[in-house]
């Protein structure tokens, strides 16, 4: 089998790892990939936007099956135009990637359906966004309605800190059309957790639970990023609770997107607040998270390409993957500066320390090959990751892997498994 991964990322990396494992699999691609990923498949050079060049890399080189990274080319339809060009691709249709294109969609939906989630309105005038955030008490969120890589949220704890929020989204466009509208929701309180399943639009297979942490500073302090790294399983998803999300949110989500026309199947990932009145929906994406994927795969022992087939052919009710009990926890790298602005082309010390360690992992993210070195091409730059003997020891042994790595302006946080720790 010939596999194509369309992105170029930490988890397009974590993602093509572990597909070459497969048995079932010859020839891995990536399209674009990064510097990592050029060492353990071939890089294509065309962009996950470029959806007709997809199409025609993927036919010309008789892929058998494509697998999509990012939320963009979903979100774009790229499943969709794969399937009337008769190849073979994994993730949702454009309409069903709408769950996450659109946070006023996905509301919505849970508004319709009674799946548990903060209260919301929706503003598509600034002015009477702004009006009615002045009336508020208390924290609360404003987010953007479309795609924002991760940065379209903001937790307010003042009015005037909601009202500059609004200026940046439907002002500015600091998100563009991402901004064009906007919700303003109850702020949840609790813990996070990240639920994903593997769907073919009827049944679902849950993996591994995991935490992200997303606020660039320790402490859960800064601006939001694309997240600064991850642990599985969170704790907190106790087999009660993880009983509670698939029977009270991701099923009937399923359920709903079916009875709206928009039959959903590939990953679908929950982001769950656990309240004290239960676990309530943050957010739905449409694909593999990132950087849970780099925390989630390392203990997947079954073959993800049989997963991904399952989802395909309508029998993912016959799956049963098996997992690694040990913990794992991945630690971002990244660019000085970032999510703001930050530069790049600096070269990348300590890598060749950390390829034979055993149950240590280094998926590259913004990275590129340079004059036969590896330099930093991004703002989330490297997932540094390790398997423990329990949480502690993931920790211990993945910050002792990160301290081996170097480059100018490098920045992590040093907490990553810090709720873990106190459970």
């Amino acid at each position: 089998m010939r596999v194509l991964v369309v992105g170029s990322g930490g988890r397009e990396h974590a993602l093509a790892w572990k597909i070459r494992q497969s048995t079932l699999v010859d020839k891995v691609y990536c399209a674009p990939g990064n510097g990592g990923i050029s060492k353990i498949a071939e890089c294509v050079d065309v962009k996950p936007d470029d959806i007709t060049g997809l199409i025609g890399f993927a036919t010309r080189n008789k892929i058998d099956l494509t697998v999509v990274g990012p939320e963009a080319p979903l979100a774009n339809g790229i499943v969709d135009r794969f399937c009337v060009n008769g190849l073979r691709v994994f993730g949702p249709s454009k309409e069903a990637a709408r769950i996450e294109a659109s946070k006023i969609f996905m509301k919505e939906l849970m508004r319709k359906y009674n799946i548990p989630t903060a209260d919301f309105e929706v503003f598509d005038d600034s002015a009477r966004a702004k009006k009615y955030i002045e009336g508020l008490e208390g924290n609360f969120v404003v987010k953007a309605d479309g795609l924002a890589a991760g940065k379209g949220v903001v937790v307010c704890s003042s009015n005037d800190a909601g009202v500059s929020a609004v200026e940046s989204m439907m002002d500015r466009r600091d998100f563009r059309d991402a901004g064009s509208r906007i919700l303003v929701e109850e702020c949840l309180e609790g813990e996070e957790a990240s639920i994903l399943v593997i769907t073919d639009g009827k049944d679902c297979v849950p993996l591994a639970s995991a935490q992200d942490h997303k606020r660039v500073f320790d402490g859960d302090n800064g601006p939001n990023t694309g997240g600064m790294g991850a642990y599985s399983p969170a704790p907190v998803m106790t087999a009660e609770l993880m009983d509670s999300v698939m029977k009270d949110i991701i099923k009937p989500a399923i359920a709903a997107m079916g009875k709206e026309g928009a039959r959903y199947t590939g990953v679908l990932y929950a982001g769950i607040m656990v309240t004290s009145a239960g676990p309530k929906v943050l957010e739905f994406n449409c694909r593999f998270g990132d950087p849970e994927t780099q925390a989630i795969l390392p203990r997947l022992k079954s073959d993800i390409i049989e997963l991904i087939e399952a989802s395909i052919d309508d029998e993912i009710d016959m799956a049963r993957p098996e997992w690694d009990e040990r913990p794992c926890v991945s630690v971002v790298l990244s660019s000085g500066g970032y999510p703001g602005d930050y530069e790049t082309g600096f070269e990348i010390d300590g890598l060749d320390a950390l390829e034979k360690s055993k149950d240590i992992y280094v998926f590259h993210a913004g990275t590129k090959v340079s004059e036969g070195k590896t330099v930093t091409s991004g703002g989330r730059v490297l997932s540094v990751t390790a398997l423990g003997s329990d949480i502690k020891d993931a920790i211990d042994r993945c910050y002792n892997a990160v301290n081996l790595v170097e480059f100018e302006g490098m920045h992590f946080r040093r907490d990553i498994g810090h709720r873990a720790l106190k459970r």
